[in-house]
């Protein structure tokens, strides 16, 4: 007998007791702060921003020249924005995927993707040579179908893959085979990558790499925001609530937040992404999905859902929505969105029937930096003194660390495989002023809404924004 579809007031109760926090935040471990930066100092290298991006800068720093002088400050604590609210998916893509890269650099997509394995092998032997406790499993990620036309999709990506000779531990599932590794009757299919992408905790990876830092004599100091960055001498000062820091080099890893190079900011834009944590499932309800080898999974719609297992058997699910607020401000009231929790709760249902009655215990959300490629983009200013790396567009778990190699690359004014790249020469188109971007982002929106609808079909002006290049995700 099929389950019985849960009713809307059932779908509520099951977030009655849900906690308005990341579920990776809200841990017993969760380090105290470090004081906030009084007076002024000086150094070699300061980093702004103590998310992945700027950790790892400020630890590769260290591990390049022990002796290099390094000073990271962070506006609140280590870990409170994306790096402490993601779905703690670390993949091997620079690109936000093969498609995308295909899309835009087909030259180099062997390179890129060459890269982005060194770079996912780099962090797991990172966490382990710091000892960095945080759930690294290297258990791979399945594109899951749940259309008809999504099957047909992954099929020729398939093939796509095989032609370029990146196939490696990428296989085809079909519904049965699919349903083997994880039971839903809402799966049609899948494309499973077996190696390139890791799940862990991502808290507790920046509160790892934080100790990391520290422990190499990085100087760190939290509640400390950066508020303007002006040239001093040969080299740049910035200016922060209690004091100044004069530095030879400054990267800039502040990613959706303001940058303080004035010039970048049209290149990003908040987008907000909400997730729901399952309080741990029983044995019984764990075998009711299979789910054994603990794979990051993601739908294939435009619209489209990630979910994972925790290491204490809870099933995270995000995404969907993906809410562009007018004017694209960063702000506290923004990180919870009733409306949307009911949503992806009746959707986790909807997948997982088998699950009615269970409940979720976190609600949470946050921005995303995302930028019209979908993948981060590079650059220097003042002179070279200067170097940013934003536009991680979701997947800056595991892309930041290579971000941070392009960052102490140019910064170094060497030419690297990685300064050399036609990615990292390049940069997206930026949003245009309000009210356009609002206005092309909601159009965007609902013409991707539509295509889900009608067999993954876009619309004239999804086919316009595909010629120019000028795209929008989460």
């Amino acid at each position: 007998m099929a389950p019985r579809a849960m009713s809307s007031t059932e779908v509520l109760a099951s977030l009655a007791d849900a906690k308005p926090v990341s579920y990776w935040l809200d841990d017993p471990g969760r380090p105290e702060a470090l004081p906030a930066l009084t007076g002024d100092e000086r150094c070699d290298l300061l980093v702004v921003g103590g998310g992945y991006s700027g950790l790892w800068t400020a630890l590769i720093a260290k591990e390049r020249d022990p002796s290099r002088d390094v000073v990271l400050v962070e506006a609140q604590e280590i870990a409170w924005a994306a790096s402490g609210r993601n779905g703690g998916f670390c993949a091997a893509s620079l690109t936000h995927g093969l498609g995308n890269g295909l899309a835009r650099w087909p030259k180099e997509i062997g390179l890129l993707e060459q890269l982005g394995a060194r770079n996912l092998d780099a962090i797991e032997e990172a966490v382990k040579r710091y000892g960095i406790d945080c759930d690294f499993e290297r258990t791979g990620e399945i594109d899951v179908a749940t259309e008809p036309h999504q099957v047909a999709e992954l099929a020729e990506m398939y093939e796509e893959i095989k032609t370029l000779g990146l196939e490696g531990n990428v296989s085809l599932l079909d519904a049965d085979a699919m349903r083997a590794e994880v039971d839903s009757p809402t799966f049609l299919g899948g494309l499973y990558d077996r190696d390139g992408v890791a799940m862990l905790h991502p808290a507790k990876l920046a509160w790892g790499l934080k100790r990391a830092c520290l422990d190499l004599g990085v100087r760190l100091y939290e509640h400390t925001p950066a508020t303007e960055l002006a040239r001093q001498g040969e080299g740049m000062a910035v200016r922060t609530p209690y004091g100044r820091i004069f530095a030879r080099d400054v990267a800039l890893g502040t990613n959706v937040f303001p940058s303080l190079v004035k010039r970048m900011r049209p290149y990003t834009v908040p987008v907000y992404d909400y997730a729901l944590m399952t309080q741990p499932l029983t044995d019984e309800q764990l075998a009711s999905i299979g789910w054994n080898g603990r794979q990051g999974l993601g739908d294939s719609a435009n619209q489209f859902h990630y979910f994972r297992l925790s290491a204490d058997h809870r099933i995270l699910w995000g995404g969907y929505d993906a809410i562009y607020p007018y004017g694209g401000k960063v702000r506290a009231e923004y990180d919870h969105r009733p409306e949307t929790y009911a949503k992806l709760a009746r959707h986790f249902f909807t997948c997982f029937p088998q699950l009615a009655g269970v409940r979720f215990s976190h609600a949470w959300g946050g921005a995303i930096d995302t930028c019209t490629r979908f993948s981060a983009f590079f650059g220097t200013a003042h002179k070279g003194r200067v170097a940013y790396a934003a536009g991680y567009t979701g997947l800056g778990v595991g892309a930041t660390r290579f971000g941070a190699e392009v960052m102490l690359d140019l910064l170094a004014g060497e030419r690297t495989e990685r300064t050399e790249l036609e990615m990292v020469r390049s940069k997206p188109l930026p949003f245009p002023p309000e009210p356009f971007a609002w206005t092309g982002i909601e159009l965007t929106k609902r013409s991707l809404a539509r295509a889900d609808l009608n067999g993954g079909r876009r619309n004239a002006w999804l086919k316009v924004m595909d010629r120019f290049g000028f795209g929008f995700d989460s």
